[in-house]
């Protein structure tokens, strides 16, 4: 895997990454530090990335485990050290599930095995910050109109 990170020019403090898969991200600082707010920060985007990776992970496996997911959606928030580096220090995943008839500890089993076999993102950044895990199932069946 590879990336190559350009600094987009002489004033602010704008980024392009392209990817190894051929694609681009853009990311820019705050106005505070030189940036412009064009774009999300790098930390975001670890953040997003994060995200991504144990929402996938937790989709396939629902969807090995034979359960009708519909829809898969994790909040993350979190907090960071106040002085250089900023690293994250807490981050919480709340997961919220939609599906038919999901079984909730197979979605709690799905979650579990992200985060400690699967998001290669997660299991990095627990080495330094403290990580908590939420979820919530939505059942599509309670969402149908009568009659259906």
């Amino acid at each position: 895997m590879e990336c190559t990170v350009r600094w987009t020019g002489l004033s602010g403090m704008t980024f392009l990454a392209e990817t190894g898969s051929g694609h681009a991200v853009t990311m820019d600082g705050a106005p505070d530090g030189g940036g412009r707010n064009l774009a999300p920060r790098p930390m975001e985007l670890v953040l997003a990335g994060t995200g991504g990776c144990t929402a996938y992970d937790v989709v396939l496996i629902l969807r090995k485990s034979g359960q009708d997911i519909r829809g898969c959606e994790v909040k993350l928030t979190s907090e960071r050290a106040e002085k250089d580096p900023k690293v994250f220090t807490k981050i919480n995943f709340h997961f919220t599930v939609r599906g038919r008839n999901l079984k909730p500890n197979v979605v709690e089993r799905a979650i579990k095995l992200s985060h400690e076999k699967y998001c290669s993102a997660s299991i990095m950044l627990e080495k330094m910050a403290e990580m908590t895990h939420s979820y919530e199932i939505v059942d599509d069946l309670a969402e149908l109109p009568p009659n259906s």
